[in-house]
């Protein structure tokens, strides 16, 4: 019965997906605002969120007809995040500021599956900024702060559903700052 709805599944699919209008062709310009859901920077006891990872990515497109109705983009990405673990013992607390930057290169390929939805998906080349700094009454005459940064490299894919010509709601998976983004798009 499994293999039957899974078949059946497939089958409405494949006759859903005939090629729509392209939402994303050359010379466009489109800026994503999201909000991170399933971050895996700061988890487990004692870690406080003081802000939710948000991101910013802008993109120009500079293809089009790639695989008859698809396009290529190019921009960049902004990723923010921030949390804080604290432990408190005998009156006295202590604890470390952490902050992610991560700063990056996208690439994307957008391919219209269903009317009034940019669906895309792309990588990303990037450079990820971390700082840490520690905070309470422990020990008032050191006070440690340090900073490390590395390459990472991302896959992702998204989609943004039009409501207007102009404003869109998005979502992407994939790493970044978040395992999940959600907001708001703006085709300028």
């Amino acid at each position: 019965m499994k293999k039957i709805g899974t078949l059946l599944f497939i089958a409405l699919l494949a006759l859903n997906l005939t090629a729509q209008d392209n939402m994303f062709a050359k010379g466009d310009k489109v800026v994503n605002l999201g909000i991170g859901i399933g971050s895996v920077l700061y988890t487990g006891t004692g870690y406080t969120s003081s802000i939710p990872p948000i991101s910013a990515s802008f993109e120009v497109g500079v293809k089009d007809d790639v695989l008859d109705v698809g396009s290529i983009g190019v921009g960049g990405y902004l990723g923010y995040a921030s949390s804080k673990w604290e432990y408190s013992y005998g009156g006295y607390s202590y604890g470390y500021k952490y902050t992610n930057i991560i700063l990056g290169a996208r690439g994307t390929f957008h391919y219209p599956l269903v009317d009034n939805l940019d669906t895309y998906t792309g990588i990303m080349l990037g450079f990820n900024i971390v700082s840490a700094k520690e905070f309470g009454d422990i020990d008032p005459l050191n006070s440690y702060s340090t900073s490390a940064s590395g390459a990472i490299f991302s896959w992702y894919a998204g989609g943004r559903y039009y409501f207007t010509d102009s404003f869109a709601a998005m979502a992407e998976i994939g790493y970044g700052i978040a395992w999940l983004n959600l907001g708001v798009a703006l085709k300028l």
